[in-house]
């Protein structure tokens, strides 16, 4: 029993670790550990000035055509997140395979069927968590272009009495919402690949952790796509 209690010390620690990076970075994307304005900041901004230069257009073609490029977006990582899950329920008819070939790695540990079948079904939830994310970002795109549809065009404000304000601030935060939400799933998929060291073992999970978190975090405040949507 102290065996096996010291033996899960260190995966339970990188586990941890692993759980507190990506909260710790989606609170960072949020703007909410920082003042220094974040790439995701930055784009939401700009998504409430498209809303608010589609509603100066007569013929909405363009923002009809963005909105369908978005939808395709997330319909293909949502299609892939399924199909990553399905590859990690085939994976576990072929646990002894993998389990010898990640034990022959240089820093790979030896660990029970038990314990491989778990990390396998925690690498399932995340991809189920990315998946819905998709799905919901999905829907949430198809509602912001019913609400881009119900925008009058400014110039006929005055003459029908609509409230052209409330409209674009209501499509707007719709698209900011959508966007949220693939922001996230994308992060599921990101941290995913992280999630993978853990086949290794715990000093590799840590590792790809901090890989992954480094990453995300130098594009969020650092990188040259934060700099010229600000310029």
């Amino acid at each position: 029993m102290l065996l096996e209690s010291f033996h899960l010390k260190p995966d339970a620690a990188a586990l941890a670790f692993f759980i507190a990076a990506w909260v710790a970075f989606s609170f960072a994307a949020a703007g909410r550990l920082s003042r220094r304005t974040t790439l995701t900041q930055a784009m939401n901004r700009q998504r409430e000035e498209w809303m608010r230069t589609m509603a100066r257009r007569e013929l909405r073609m363009i923002d009809t055509g963005i909105m369908a490029g978005l939808q395709q977006g997330t319909a293909f990582f949502a299609s892939s997140s399924i199909f990553a899950i399905g590859g990690c329920l085939a994976l576990l008819g072929a646990s002894d395979q993998v389990m010898t070939v990640l034990g022959d790695l240089p820093f790979g540990t030896v660990t029970s069927r038990a314990e491989f079948e778990l990390k396998v079904l925690g690498l399932v939830v995340i991809l189920s968590y990315s998946f819905f994310k998709f799905g919901w970002a999905y829907r949430l795109f198809n509602y912001c272009s019913i609400l881009i549809g119900a925008v009058p065009v400014i110039r006929d404000e005055n003459r029908e009495g609509h409230d052209t304000a409330k409209a674009v601030a209501r499509a707007a935060r719709m698209n900011v919402l959508a966007g949220g939400h693939f922001n996230a799933g994308l992060r599921g998929i990101f941290f995913s690949l992280g999630y993978l060291g853990w086949f290794i073992g715990p000093a590799v999970f840590a590792a790809t952790t901090i890989f992954v978190f480094v990453v995300l975090l130098r594009r969020q405040f650092f990188s040259a796509a934060r700099s010229a949507v600000i310029d």
